[in-house]
């Protein structure tokens, strides 16, 4: 009589090995993440950085984020921003500035000179703080859109003659795909890249299903009313 195998209970063995481990290696990590968080400063002044930068660049305070516009950056930028759990970068893949997510662009901005690390830990401390909608509010009113224009009031005024809450789907587009880099997109001196970045923001927003595909193409085919 044959003897029977032992190759099942072996393998069932070292599967529960593989999963110790990896449950061990995920236990640390978290472990390590937490006491890292822990060194970092607090974001309880955020709201008040960021107030503090819309008076030095005559943004109007508590400006808020218009609708077109927060459609246009949350599908280029980070398109997963309503999912994001606690902030956490380059975990989804998405987004232009090489995973980055809101939160860890608007720790950049309000806490600037820090490694990309530490962007990411205050990118995580931020999200647990504050909700998404603050979050933007305060993105789009301390970003910087190119041609010296600061905050999202003085970029629709600059760029467009018009306020926020009055963009255009092509005009909020536009803004929405200048931060990732400012300068080089400012449609005011790189008018063809500005417009072809325009139709990559467009088309995301189509991917998104904020947009059908024949609006967006409508969208881009009009006049675009640069000051």
């Amino acid at each position: 009589m044959a003897r029977p195998s032992r190759s099942r209970p072996r393998g069932r063995t070292v599967a529960r090995w593989l999963a110790g481990g990896v449950l061990g290696i995920i236990l640390i990590a978290a472990i390590a993440g937490f006491v890292y968080l822990s060194s970092l400063r607090g974001v309880g002044d955020a709201a008040r950085r960021a107030s503090a930068a819309t008076t030095a660049h005559r943004e109007p305070a508590g400006m808020p984020a218009p609708g077109r516009l927060v459609a246009a950056v949350v599908s280029v930028e980070d398109e997963h921003f309503a999912n994001n759990v606690a902030g956490l970068a380059a975990v989804n893949g998405g987004g232009d500035p090489g995973g980055s997510t809101i939160e860890q662009q608007l720790a950049r901005e309000l806490y600037p000179g820090g490694s990309t690390l530490q962007d990411i830990g205050l990118g995580v401390k931020l999200a647990l703080r504050y909700d998404k909608a603050q979050i933007m509010r305060m993105y789009l009113n301390v970003s910087y859109y190119g041609h010296g224009f600061w905050g999202v009031a003085e970029a629709a005024r600059g760029y467009f003659a018009t306020t926020p809450a009055h963009l255009t789907w092509a005009e909020a587009a536009m803004l929405g795909g200048l931060l990732q880099a400012p300068s080089d997109y400012d449609p005011l001196t790189h008018y063809a890249l500005a417009r072809v970045r325009e139709r990559h923001v467009l088309r995301q927003l189509v991917v998104n299903g904020r947009l059908t595909a024949r609006q967006a193409t409508a969208i881009f085919a009009a006049p675009l009313p640069l000051r």
